[in-house]
């Protein structure tokens, strides 16, 4: 939701997690705490949950593995060499332009104006990847038990569920979504 080069949260991430204080209470009658964890350093992840409202905790992973364990963060380098395997498929690598650095391939496409609303450009925007995993603490020993990347949080997306009964569905076009704050 919040790479350590971001100016501001995703916009498309900030929605699903506006969803998240409401449902915290039932989640904790059934012992389940939803956590979010980004890379930015934690004063930035603190100063944009204010700005949000938002209260569920928000951990910073800066300088541990944790989101690249998880195939959910990726490096230039990555990139690159075409060595990031996201969503359960390995994809191309990059293509250099002398121009723009590093190219991509989704200028101009709601992939390009989301990285534009979090103060970077699509290559860096891409190198933080949504995705959700689900641990267990059983007898002192914490267990990955489940994750799930891009299309597969659909259900996260709290409204997807009242656009999807509506007379015109999603009606996905260009970029659809918006912070709340409206900025």
């Amino acid at each position: 939701m919040f790479g350590p080069d971001y100016t501001a949260g995703c916009a498309t991430c900030s929605t699903i997690a506006d969803g998240f204080d409401g449902f915290a209470v039932h989640l904790a009658n059934h012992d389940v705490t939803a956590f979010a964890v980004s890379r930015a350093p934690l004063a930035k992840l603190e100063a944009y949950k204010r700005r949000m409202g938002w209260s569920f905790p928000w951990a910073s992973s800066s300088g541990s593995d944790f989101n690249a364990d998880f195939n959910a963060s990726f490096t230039e380098e990555q990139q690159r060499e075409g060595g990031i395997e996201y969503n359960y498929r390995r994809e191309p690598a990059w293509q250099l332009r002398s121009d723009e650095g590093m190219a991509s391939r989704m200028p101009g496409t709601p992939v390009g104006d989301n990285a534009a609303m979090t103060g970077t450009d699509p290559a860096t925007y891409t190198r933080e990847r949504p995705g959700m995993s689900a641990f267990v603490l059983e007898d002192g020993v914490v267990y990955h038990s489940y994750s799930t990347y891009a299309r597969g949080l659909d259900g996260l997306w709290g409204m997807y569920q009242w656009l999807d009964r509506a007379p015109k569905g999603r009606n996905e076009t260009g970029v659809w979504w918006r912070r709340h704050d409206g900025v």
